[in-house]
Protein backbone atom coordinates (compact mmCIF):
# COMPACT_ATOMS: atom_id res chain seq x y z
CA UNK A 1 0.00 0.00 0.00
CA UNK A 2 0.91 3.60 -0.74
CA UNK A 3 0.67 5.73 1.99
CA UNK A 4 -1.26 9.35 0.40
CA UNK A 5 -2.74 12.31 2.85
CA UNK A 6 -6.27 10.84 2.58
CA UNK A 7 -5.07 7.25 3.46
CA UNK A 8 -3.58 4.21 1.78
CA UNK A 9 -3.92 2.85 -1.69
CA UNK A 10 -2.56 0.20 -3.75
CA UNK A 11 -0.12 0.91 -6.01
CA UNK A 12 -3.21 0.03 -8.58
CA UNK A 13 -4.89 3.00 -7.49
CA UNK A 14 -2.74 5.39 -8.32
CA UNK A 15 -3.98 6.02 -11.60
CA UNK A 16 -1.90 8.97 -14.10
CA UNK A 17 0.81 10.20 -11.67
CA UNK A 18 2.73 13.26 -12.05
CA UNK A 19 6.40 11.81 -10.28
CA UNK A 20 7.47 15.24 -9.02
CA UNK A 21 5.72 18.13 -7.90
CA UNK A 22 4.98 20.39 -4.86
CA UNK A 23 2.18 21.95 -3.81
CA UNK A 24 3.91 24.63 -1.34
CA UNK A 25 7.83 25.38 -1.16
CA UNK A 26 7.98 27.90 1.58
CA UNK A 27 10.69 29.01 3.96
CA UNK A 28 8.51 28.61 7.17
CA UNK A 29 10.48 30.27 9.84
CA UNK A 30 11.12 33.06 7.17
CA UNK A 31 6.53 33.15 7.01
CA UNK A 32 6.40 32.95 10.67
CA UNK A 33 8.55 36.11 10.94
CA UNK A 34 6.88 37.63 8.00
CA UNK A 35 3.74 37.01 8.10
CA UNK A 36 2.76 40.21 5.54
CA UNK A 37 4.55 37.97 2.73
CA UNK A 38 1.68 35.23 2.84
CA UNK A 39 -2.31 35.42 3.26
CA UNK A 40 -2.81 31.52 4.59
CA UNK A 41 -6.60 31.21 3.02
CA UNK A 42 -6.01 32.95 0.04
CA UNK A 43 -2.74 30.30 -0.61
CA UNK A 44 -4.92 27.44 0.16
CA UNK A 45 -7.71 27.98 -2.07
CA UNK A 46 -5.35 29.06 -5.14
CA UNK A 47 -3.94 25.47 -4.08
CA UNK A 48 -7.28 23.76 -4.08
CA UNK A 49 -8.29 25.40 -7.57
CA UNK A 50 -5.02 24.50 -9.24
CA UNK A 51 -4.89 21.30 -8.30
CA UNK A 52 -8.51 20.46 -9.06
CA UNK A 53 -7.40 21.84 -12.94
CA UNK A 54 -4.86 18.66 -12.53
CA UNK A 55 -7.86 16.66 -11.90
CA UNK A 56 -9.95 17.40 -14.28
CA UNK A 57 -7.06 16.84 -16.92
CA UNK A 58 -7.13 13.03 -15.94
CA UNK A 59 -3.65 13.83 -13.50
CA UNK A 60 -5.14 10.90 -10.12
CA UNK A 61 -2.03 11.79 -8.13
CA UNK A 62 1.36 13.72 -7.71
CA UNK A 63 4.32 12.56 -6.01
CA UNK A 64 5.30 15.59 -3.52
CA UNK A 65 8.84 15.72 -2.99
CA UNK A 66 8.65 18.59 -0.34
CA UNK A 67 10.35 17.46 2.81
CA UNK A 68 13.01 19.38 5.58
CA UNK A 69 14.85 22.69 3.86
CA UNK A 70 12.26 22.79 1.81
CA UNK A 71 9.07 23.66 3.96
CA UNK A 72 6.79 20.75 4.36
CA UNK A 73 3.87 21.47 6.51
CA UNK A 74 1.91 18.01 6.35
CA UNK A 75 -1.53 20.35 8.25
CA UNK A 76 -1.35 22.75 5.78
CA UNK A 77 -1.64 20.15 2.40
CA UNK A 78 -4.33 18.11 4.59
CA UNK A 79 -6.74 21.42 4.51
CA UNK A 80 -5.87 21.60 0.34
CA UNK A 81 -6.29 17.97 0.34
CA UNK A 82 -9.92 17.91 1.58
CA UNK A 83 -11.38 19.99 -0.89
CA UNK A 84 -9.80 18.41 -3.74
CA UNK A 85 -10.02 14.45 -5.06
CA UNK A 86 -6.18 14.12 -5.67
CA UNK A 87 -3.51 11.93 -4.21
CA UNK A 88 -0.75 13.49 -2.62
CA UNK A 89 2.19 11.49 -1.59
CA UNK A 90 4.04 13.14 0.96
CA UNK A 91 8.04 12.62 1.65
CA UNK A 92 10.57 12.02 3.97
CA UNK A 93 14.59 13.35 3.93
CA UNK A 94 16.55 16.22 3.83
CA UNK A 95 17.07 18.87 1.52
CA UNK A 96 20.64 20.41 1.05
CA UNK A 97 22.79 21.32 -1.03
CA UNK A 98 25.86 21.83 1.58
CA UNK A 99 25.41 20.96 5.18
CA UNK A 100 22.75 19.23 7.16
CA UNK A 101 20.93 21.13 9.58
CA UNK A 102 21.97 22.21 12.46
CA UNK A 103 19.46 20.02 14.61
CA UNK A 104 21.71 17.26 13.67
CA UNK A 105 25.48 18.78 14.02
CA UNK A 106 26.43 17.07 16.88
CA UNK A 107 24.46 13.92 17.15
CA UNK A 108 25.41 10.70 15.55
CA UNK A 109 27.90 8.19 14.72
CA UNK A 110 31.44 9.92 15.55
CA UNK A 111 30.06 13.07 16.69
CA UNK A 112 29.79 14.97 19.99
CA UNK A 113 27.27 12.82 20.69
CA UNK A 114 27.90 9.07 19.41
CA UNK A 115 25.22 7.38 18.53
CA UNK A 116 22.61 6.22 15.68
CA UNK A 117 22.56 8.54 13.62
CA UNK A 118 19.29 10.92 14.39
CA UNK A 119 18.18 11.44 10.49
CA UNK A 120 17.90 7.73 10.34
CA UNK A 121 15.59 7.47 12.94
CA UNK A 122 13.72 9.96 12.03
CA UNK A 123 13.01 8.68 8.29
CA UNK A 124 12.00 5.83 9.48
CA UNK A 125 9.87 6.88 12.19
CA UNK A 126 7.81 9.40 9.24
CA UNK A 127 7.80 6.00 7.23
CA UNK A 128 6.54 3.43 9.84
CA UNK A 129 4.54 5.69 12.53
CA UNK A 130 3.02 8.92 10.69
CA UNK A 131 4.85 12.41 10.50
CA UNK A 132 4.27 14.75 13.76
CA UNK A 133 1.21 14.03 14.61
CA UNK A 134 -1.05 13.84 11.63
CA UNK A 135 -1.13 10.27 11.30
CA UNK A 136 0.04 10.33 7.83
CA UNK A 137 3.26 8.10 6.95
CA UNK A 138 5.66 9.12 4.47
CA UNK A 139 6.02 6.79 1.05
CA UNK A 140 9.57 8.22 -0.08
CA UNK A 141 12.78 9.33 0.84
CA UNK A 142 14.40 12.71 -0.56
CA UNK A 143 17.71 13.70 -0.79
CA UNK A 144 19.70 16.01 -3.31
CA UNK A 145 23.37 16.50 -4.69
CA UNK A 146 23.97 19.48 -6.54
CA UNK A 147 26.66 22.12 -8.27
CA UNK A 148 29.05 21.90 -4.89
CA UNK A 149 28.55 17.74 -5.20
CA UNK A 150 29.40 15.51 -2.58
CA UNK A 151 30.11 17.53 0.25
CA UNK A 152 30.15 15.77 3.76
CA UNK A 153 26.48 17.01 4.61
CA UNK A 154 24.88 15.83 1.28
CA UNK A 155 26.78 12.82 1.85
CA UNK A 156 25.42 11.93 5.16
CA UNK A 157 21.98 12.71 4.32
CA UNK A 158 22.17 10.60 1.26
CA UNK A 159 23.11 7.73 3.41
CA UNK A 160 20.73 8.33 6.43
CA UNK A 161 18.52 8.08 3.42
CA UNK A 162 20.03 4.61 1.68
CA UNK A 163 20.16 3.14 5.64
CA UNK A 164 16.55 4.31 6.10
CA UNK A 165 15.69 2.39 2.87
CA UNK A 166 17.39 -0.85 3.94
CA UNK A 167 15.10 -0.71 6.96
CA UNK A 168 11.96 0.33 5.42
CA UNK A 169 12.10 -0.84 1.57
CA UNK A 170 10.87 2.46 0.78
CA UNK A 171 11.71 4.04 -2.68
CA UNK A 172 14.22 7.22 -2.97
CA UNK A 173 13.95 10.31 -5.05
CA UNK A 174 17.36 12.27 -5.66
CA UNK A 175 17.58 16.05 -6.81
CA UNK A 176 20.55 15.33 -8.66
CA UNK A 177 22.37 18.46 -11.00
CA UNK A 178 23.34 16.08 -14.28
CA UNK A 179 25.70 18.91 -15.87
CA UNK A 180 28.34 18.13 -12.89
CA UNK A 181 27.34 14.15 -13.29
CA UNK A 182 25.98 14.07 -9.89
CA UNK A 183 23.31 11.10 -10.88
CA UNK A 184 26.38 8.80 -10.83
CA UNK A 185 27.73 9.87 -7.75
CA UNK A 186 24.22 9.19 -6.22
CA UNK A 187 24.15 5.74 -7.75
CA UNK A 188 27.63 5.44 -6.50
CA UNK A 189 27.11 6.09 -2.80
CA UNK A 190 23.45 4.32 -3.04
CA UNK A 191 24.84 1.59 -4.59
CA UNK A 192 27.31 1.11 -1.27
CA UNK A 193 24.74 1.74 1.01
CA UNK A 194 23.15 -1.30 -0.47
CA UNK A 195 20.09 0.05 -2.26
CA UNK A 196 17.90 -1.41 -4.54
CA UNK A 197 18.30 1.13 -7.73
CA UNK A 198 15.44 -0.28 -9.29
CA UNK A 199 13.46 1.97 -6.54
CA UNK A 200 15.24 5.16 -7.29
CA UNK A 201 14.74 8.33 -9.21
CA UNK A 202 17.15 10.00 -10.29
CA UNK A 203 15.75 13.82 -10.08
CA UNK A 204 15.70 16.38 -13.09
CA UNK A 205 17.40 14.34 -15.48
CA UNK A 206 15.52 15.91 -18.07
CA UNK A 207 17.29 18.97 -17.67
CA UNK A 208 20.52 17.61 -20.14
CA UNK A 209 19.84 15.78 -23.71
CA UNK A 210 23.28 14.12 -23.37
CA UNK A 211 21.96 10.52 -23.90
CA UNK A 212 25.15 8.72 -22.68
CA UNK A 213 24.67 9.65 -19.52
CA UNK A 214 20.68 8.88 -19.22
CA UNK A 215 20.95 5.71 -20.50
CA UNK A 216 23.86 4.74 -18.55
CA UNK A 217 21.89 5.84 -15.41
CA UNK A 218 18.61 4.21 -16.65
CA UNK A 219 21.23 0.70 -17.58
CA UNK A 220 22.50 0.96 -14.10
CA UNK A 221 18.10 0.03 -13.19
CA UNK A 222 17.04 3.80 -11.98
CA UNK A 223 13.86 5.67 -13.54
CA UNK A 224 14.91 8.93 -15.06
CA UNK A 225 12.94 12.03 -13.68
CA UNK A 226 12.15 13.73 -16.82
CA UNK A 227 10.58 16.53 -14.67
CA UNK A 228 10.85 19.77 -15.07
CA UNK A 229 8.79 20.46 -18.02
CA UNK A 230 8.21 24.28 -17.99
CA UNK A 231 11.71 25.65 -16.40
CA UNK A 232 12.76 26.25 -20.60
CA UNK A 233 15.56 29.00 -18.73
CA UNK A 234 17.36 25.53 -18.00
CA UNK A 235 16.19 23.70 -21.26
CA UNK A 236 14.06 24.42 -23.93
CA UNK A 237 10.73 22.74 -25.06
CA UNK A 238 11.65 21.61 -27.78
CA UNK A 239 14.92 19.64 -26.16
CA UNK A 240 13.44 18.50 -23.36
CA UNK A 241 10.21 16.37 -25.88
CA UNK A 242 12.91 15.43 -27.97
CA UNK A 243 15.24 13.81 -25.51
CA UNK A 244 12.15 11.61 -24.25
CA UNK A 245 10.97 11.07 -27.53
CA UNK A 246 14.48 9.75 -28.32
CA UNK A 247 14.96 8.08 -24.88
CA UNK A 248 11.36 6.05 -25.86
CA UNK A 249 12.26 5.13 -29.26
CA UNK A 250 15.93 3.79 -27.89
CA UNK A 251 13.39 1.07 -26.26
CA UNK A 252 13.77 3.26 -22.30
CA UNK A 253 10.17 4.03 -22.14
CA UNK A 254 9.82 1.82 -18.65
CA UNK A 255 12.97 4.05 -17.75
CA UNK A 256 11.49 7.57 -17.73
CA UNK A 257 8.90 9.44 -15.35
CA UNK A 258 7.75 12.62 -16.02
CA UNK A 259 6.67 16.02 -14.31
CA UNK A 260 7.35 19.52 -14.01
CA UNK A 261 9.19 20.18 -10.18
CA UNK A 262 6.02 23.00 -10.33
CA UNK A 263 4.43 24.17 -7.43
CA UNK A 264 1.22 26.16 -6.49
CA UNK A 265 3.23 29.05 -5.01
CA UNK A 266 7.40 29.02 -4.23
CA UNK A 267 8.52 32.07 -2.19
CA UNK A 268 12.18 32.32 -3.55
CA UNK A 269 10.95 34.60 -6.55
CA UNK A 270 8.47 37.09 -6.65
CA UNK A 271 5.52 35.80 -8.34
CA UNK A 272 5.33 37.86 -11.21
CA UNK A 273 8.95 37.66 -12.04
CA UNK A 274 8.67 34.12 -12.43
CA UNK A 275 5.46 34.49 -14.27
CA UNK A 276 7.33 36.41 -17.01
CA UNK A 277 10.34 34.31 -16.72
CA UNK A 278 8.68 30.92 -16.88
CA UNK A 279 5.53 30.97 -18.30
CA UNK A 280 5.12 27.25 -18.81
CA UNK A 281 6.00 26.06 -15.44
CA UNK A 282 2.80 25.19 -14.47
CA UNK A 283 1.35 21.93 -13.82
CA UNK A 284 -0.54 22.10 -17.29
CA UNK A 285 1.69 22.30 -19.47
CA UNK A 286 2.41 18.63 -19.53
CA UNK A 287 -1.11 17.80 -20.52
CA UNK A 288 -1.62 20.64 -22.34
CA UNK A 289 1.41 21.08 -24.40
CA UNK A 290 4.16 18.26 -23.99
CA UNK A 291 2.00 15.12 -24.52
CA UNK A 292 0.91 16.19 -27.53
CA UNK A 293 4.18 16.91 -28.78
CA UNK A 294 5.72 13.40 -27.64
CA UNK A 295 2.38 11.73 -29.62
CA UNK A 296 3.75 14.37 -33.15
CA UNK A 297 7.53 12.78 -32.61
CA UNK A 298 5.72 8.95 -32.65
CA UNK A 299 5.37 8.56 -28.66
CA UNK A 300 1.89 6.32 -28.81
CA UNK A 301 -0.54 5.80 -25.97
CA UNK A 302 0.58 3.19 -24.64
CA UNK A 303 4.32 4.42 -24.46
CA UNK A 304 2.68 7.80 -22.23
CA UNK A 305 0.80 5.14 -20.00
CA UNK A 306 3.88 3.21 -19.55
CA UNK A 307 5.69 6.35 -18.19
CA UNK A 308 2.64 8.00 -16.35
CA UNK A 309 0.70 5.04 -14.99
CA UNK A 310 3.13 1.91 -14.83
CA UNK A 311 6.41 3.31 -13.75
CA UNK A 312 5.53 4.82 -10.57
CA UNK A 313 2.91 2.16 -10.00
CA UNK A 314 6.06 -0.12 -10.20
CA UNK A 315 8.20 1.98 -8.16
CA UNK A 316 5.72 1.90 -5.26
CA UNK A 317 5.41 -1.87 -5.27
Amino acid sequence: MVSTLRGAVSPAELGTVLMHEHVFVLGTEFLANAPHYWDEGARVEDAVNKLRGLRSAGIDTIVDPTVLGLGRDLPRLLRVNEHVDINIVPATGVYTYNEVPPQFWFRGPGLMFDGPDPMTELFVRELTEGIADTGVRAAFLKCAIDSPGLTPGVERVMRAVGAAHRRTGAPITVHTNPHNGSGRTALRVLSEERVDLGKVVIGHSGDTTDLDYLTEIADAGCLLGMDRFGLDALLDFGSRVATVAELVRRGYAESVVLSHDASCFIDWFDEDELARAAPNWHYRHIDQEVLPALRERGVTREQLDTMLVDNPRRYFS
